[in-house]
């Protein structure tokens, strides 16, 4: 393929390659593709390296822009058409913050008009972009630090009289005594620190504002009493008289090494990145290190060398040296000039200000000195916790080395050691390629490989001897499918396109023709060769299977209908085990609602008698039975909801060790003196996000368990910890790997089989006696667990006692302190008349919550269903507190009730009230902002002294 430049005749693509090399910039010429006047693709006709490495596209020419970017945008398309079709160029800039990298492109046609051509030149500025962007930022940070007043002190020249007053930090920062500052002190004293570069700018400057009256700004160093260097920033403005004599200039300064250190670093670091970036030798890789970070950093010498702890010497091949410093090159042993080793030995940083000071290079400070090194840094590189290398910083003359400078050296360091292993890498990469080809011809097997596009590149010998073909008989998809049974040519090729699309491995059997005609069945298998997350090239195999398929043939029909057989089986035991566990668990529910209902109902018979009768002496006994049942009834509610993990939570952030506390009274009366409590808090224990209340049942049904498994006596511990699980604790609790507070319940007890573990968490399952305790404890504790995000485990055997361990996700903040517990039986009253709307549909619910909040002063609206609400919501009338329900009737729920009101009525307050698991809606921890649930069913006291303290709340 051949094209032409300009008027000059046929000029090849790799012509077109070695001219536009040598233009710093990559370059691409492409033929556009029309659809009568709409561009719809382009080809590639040559392109520079510059180009492929900046695009990751390798080898382009020829191909179509679909064909390599199938993403592209159509607005590619009709830029490029329309320079074509007008010969209009164009011109534009590409790239933003999250590419990293930024374009200035040109397009123009070349060649004759109707080849339809152009040239594309993409010019690489992103460097400029960044210090255009840190530019911005610097005069930012130092404007907001202007306008803020953040000065490091002020000054106030009288000119006439050439004398100073300043305040005590502006004095001490230049150097003069805040006493003699603060009567005021000759100018000239002022001038002694700046540095000599900076002295002839700042005084210019000053003398150009003292004539004009202008405005003073300048920015210049200060050399410190310990030889640091602070960057300062000072403005000010001189007054002048009406004669336009100058009076006074009062200004203040500002520290700004911060952000010339930055400015400095970031500068230094994109040197680096771009002198780095195409070396490929690691003995020059070290040395341009070296000279850039030497004199970024203004110090004599800089370099890098290999440390063997064991003699206690470093080998430097190559260092860099300021003009007036000599070279150290070679073999240093470390002892002949201090005691510093040992520190490195350790892995530490050693950096000495003035070896003349320092008690490790007081003895051999004119050792160090005669090489130039009155002061250095030594920044050990560690790898697999073993000293390999070491950054070293020279200067002739004593000085401090500060964070930022460190930082700087640690950066440096770890970006020579990323390009000195990228260059082993590819080396590597070059060798593993010669094994993999020594390698794949070496096997039996056929082996292949293809471009990441799919297209067949090399095979090794077997290949050949197989198929009978030559190289370029077999490059290509079209001759593959030749020698592919036509029975097997579309599953393979789908496959092969899927796993070239997807990057997913290629897999599957097909036939291949050998070279006599007879075919043969293979397993194919290609896996993808990535550069990162690109996929660069497949490698394949074709194993010989035929042999084995032919015996499978035969092999296959038994094993399918003994595979029936076995499915039909399990499906049946499946069936059988699902109905068992359905007959035990709502056997345990009517048994026990049956119990509780008896009560109910006969208490309540009895009530009716009794007050017929007259005799209201036995009422309260009777209505605090019913009620008695009506709470177990509740809490068996709670139990199987918190078993199937659809109870109502109301997480929050929680401090499990004072919740333990706050408990540890209750647990004591509840188990009375015969067993010894001691409770274990951990230090430090992280918060977590969980229903508080729910957590204090989970503990204290363990407790009870603990409890009746020591009929004896025995001693409980309760003990709480943080827990980091990795990967593979993490699977054996069937949880995700990360950080978890654990809350653990150990006894002395009888312990539990294996058996009996296994059934602990199956609801209705208990093995004390009948008719003691309802099995759904441990059920509960598991599905509350669970539904929190976490885990509960048991750990027993028989005669050893048991622990039981909930396993809770860490909650990254504060957890919130204790509540108040209100007394119920008093519930407020209020005295303002407040509007509170009642929502529900339960005719019974809305009665007793709209009688109660009468009888306690507030004014009740009703609405049966979420419509009806709502339009009492967006009408005029105040409503103080919304009450509702989360399951309504008529199309539109408690939630999306309230959520539309909040349209019209912002931060309306409002009460869920919920009796199944509207989670998704109003639970764990998804409320906005004014939002509270409370579940269904609770004492009216209660719900009276909530919906105070929300009207209450700001």
């Amino acid at each position: 393929m051949t094209h032409s430049l300009s008027s000059g005749g046929p000029v090849s693509p790799d012509t077109y390659r070695q001219i536009f090399d040598m233009v710093d910039a990559g370059f691409c010429i492409v033929e556009m593709i029309f659809d009568g006047d709409l561009a719809v693709d382009y080809r590639f006709v040559a392109v520079n390296r510059m180009f492929e490495r900046q695009t990751g596209l390798v080898d382009p020419v020829g191909r179509t822009a679909r064909e390599l970017v199938p993403g592209l945008e159509q607005h590619w398309y009709d830029t490029y058409g329309r320079v074509a079709l007008t010969g209009e160029p164009a011109r534009f800039e590409n790239g933003s913050e999250a590419m990293g990298r930024w374009f200035e492109v040109q397009a123009l046609r070349v060649g004759d008009p109707d080849e339809r051509r152009i040239g594309i030149l993409f010019a690489d500025v992103s460097d400029q972009r960044r210090s255009e962007h840190a530019a911005r930022e610097s005069e930012e940070r130092l404007q907001q630090a202007l306008s803020a007043g953040h000065g490091i002190g002020t000054w106030d020249w009288n000119v006439a009289t050439d004398l100073v007053r300043a305040d005590e930090r502006f004095a001490r920062l230049y150097g003069v005594d805040p006493d003699q500052a603060a009567h005021g002190a000759p100018i000239a004293a002022f001038f002694g620190r700046i540095h000599p570069d900076d002295r002839l700018p700042a005084e210019a400057r000053i003398e150009q504002a003292v004539s004009s009256g202008g405005e003073f700004v300048a920015e210049y160093r200060l050399i410190q009493d310990d030889g640091s260097i602070r960057w300062v920033a000072a403005q000010g403005r001189c007054r002048l008289d009406s004669r336009g004599r100058p009076l006074r200039f009062p200004g203040v300064s500002f520290d700004i090494t911060d952000q010339k250190r930055a400015a400095m670093r970031q500068s230094t670091l994109l040197e680096l990145g771009d002198r780095l970036r195409d070396l490929t030798d690691i003995g020059e890789i070290s040395y341009v290190a070296s000279e850039v970070l030497g004199r970024a950093l203004g110090v004599s010498r800089a370099g890098y060398g290999v440390i063997d702890t064991e003699a206690e010497t470093i080998t430097i091949d190559r260092d860099w040296n300021a003009p007036g410093a000599t070279s150290i090159a070679g073999v240093l042993h470390f002892r002949e000039y201090g005691s510093y080793i040992e520190d490195l030995k350790a892995g530490r940083t050693v950096q000495i200000a003035d070896v003349a000071r320092d008690p490790r290079t007081r003895d051999t400070a004119d050792a160090l000195r005669g090489i130039a090194a009155a002061s250095f840094v030594n920044m050990p590189l560690l790898e697999q916790g073993r000293i390999v290398a070491l950054v070293f910083v020279n200067n002739a003359e004593p000085r401090p080395y500060d964070d930022d400078e460190l930082a700087l050296i640690r950066e440096f360091a770890s970006r020579v050691r990323a390009a000195t292993e990228r260059v082993r890498a590819d080396e590597a990469r070059r060798q593993s390629e010669e094994q993999f080809h020594v390698f794949a011809q070496a096997v039996p097997n056929q082996i292949w490989a293809a471009h990441a596009d799919g297209h067949l590149y090399w095979f090794n010998d077997q290949v050949y001897a197989y198929s009978g073909l030559d190289h370029a008989g077999l490059v290509g998809l079209t001759t593959w499918t030749d020698i592919v049974h036509p029975d097997d040519v579309a599953e393979a090729g789908r496959r092969w396109a899927h796993a070239v699309a997807t990057g997913e491995v290629y897999g599957v059997e097909f036939r291949i023709r050998r070279a006599d005609g007879a075919y043969r069945w293979f397993l194919v298998r290609a896996e993808p060769v990535r550069t990162g997350e690109m996929i660069v090239r497949w490698v394949g195999t074709n194993t010989d299977i035929d042999d084995q398929r032919r015996f499978a043939d035969t092999l296959e029909e038994q094993v399918a209908a003994r595979t029936r057989e076995l499915m039909v089986a399990e499906e049946a035991l499946r069936q059988s085990q699902k109905m068992e566990a359905v007959g035990q668990l709502t056997g345990g529910i009517a048994h026990d609602f049956n119990n509780l209902l008896t009560g109910i109902i006969g208490s309540l018979e009895l009530l009716g008698i009794r007050i017929a009768q007259g005799r209201l002496a036995d009422v309260e006994r009777y209505s605090l039975a019913a009620q008695g049942a009506a709470k177990r009834a509740a809490s068996l509610t709670h139990r199987l909801l918190a078993f199937s993990r659809r109870q109502t939570l109301d997480p929050k952030p929680t401090d499990m060790n004072r919740l333990i506390v706050g408990m540890e009274d209750l647990i004591r009366r509840t188990i009375g003196p015969g067993i010894e409590l001691e409770t274990v808090a951990a230090g430090g224990l992280w918060s977590t996000l969980v229903d508080p209340n729910q957590l204090e049942n989970a503990l204290l049904n363990l407790c009870i368990n603990a409890r009746d498994a020591m009929p004896d006596g025995g001693r409980l511990t309760v003990e709480s910890a943080n827990r980091w699980l990795d990967a593979r604790a993490a699977r054996d609790r069937d949880l995700e790997p990360g950080q978890y507070v654990s809350l653990c319940v150990s006894d002395t007890g009888t312990g539990m089989t294996p058996e009996v573990i296994a059934k602990a968490f199956d609801p209705f399952f208990t093995t004390k006696p009948l008719g003691v305790g309802t099995g759904l404890g441990l059920s509960m504790i598991y599905g509350f667990s669970r539904q929190s995000g976490g885990q509960v485990r048991i750990y027993s055997e028989p005669g050893e006692g048991t622990m039981a361990c909930l396993y809770l996700p860490r909650h990254h903040g504060k957890a919130d302190g204790v509540e108040a517990i209100p007394d119920l039986a008093d519930a407020p009253r209020t005295i303002e008349g407040e509007t509170v709307l009642v929502v529900d549909d339960e005719p019974t619910v809305r009665m007793l919550v709209v009688e109660v909040l009468e009888e306690l002063g507030y004014l009740p609206i009703e609405a049966a269903d979420g419509a009806a609400g709502l339009k009492i919501l967006q009408s005029a009338i105040p409503i103080d507190l919304l009450v509702t329900d989360v399951g309504l009737p008529g199309g539109m729920n408690g939630r999306q009730m309230a959520d539309a009101a909040r349209l019209v009525r912002p931060g309306l307050k409002t009460l869920f009230i919920t009796g199944y698991a509207e989670n998704a809606v109003v639970g764990n921890g998804h409320l906005d902002a004014g939002m509270h649930v409370m579940t269904k069913p609770f004492a009216m006291e209660a719900l009276a002294t909530r919906i105070r303290e929300l009207i209450q709340a700001k």
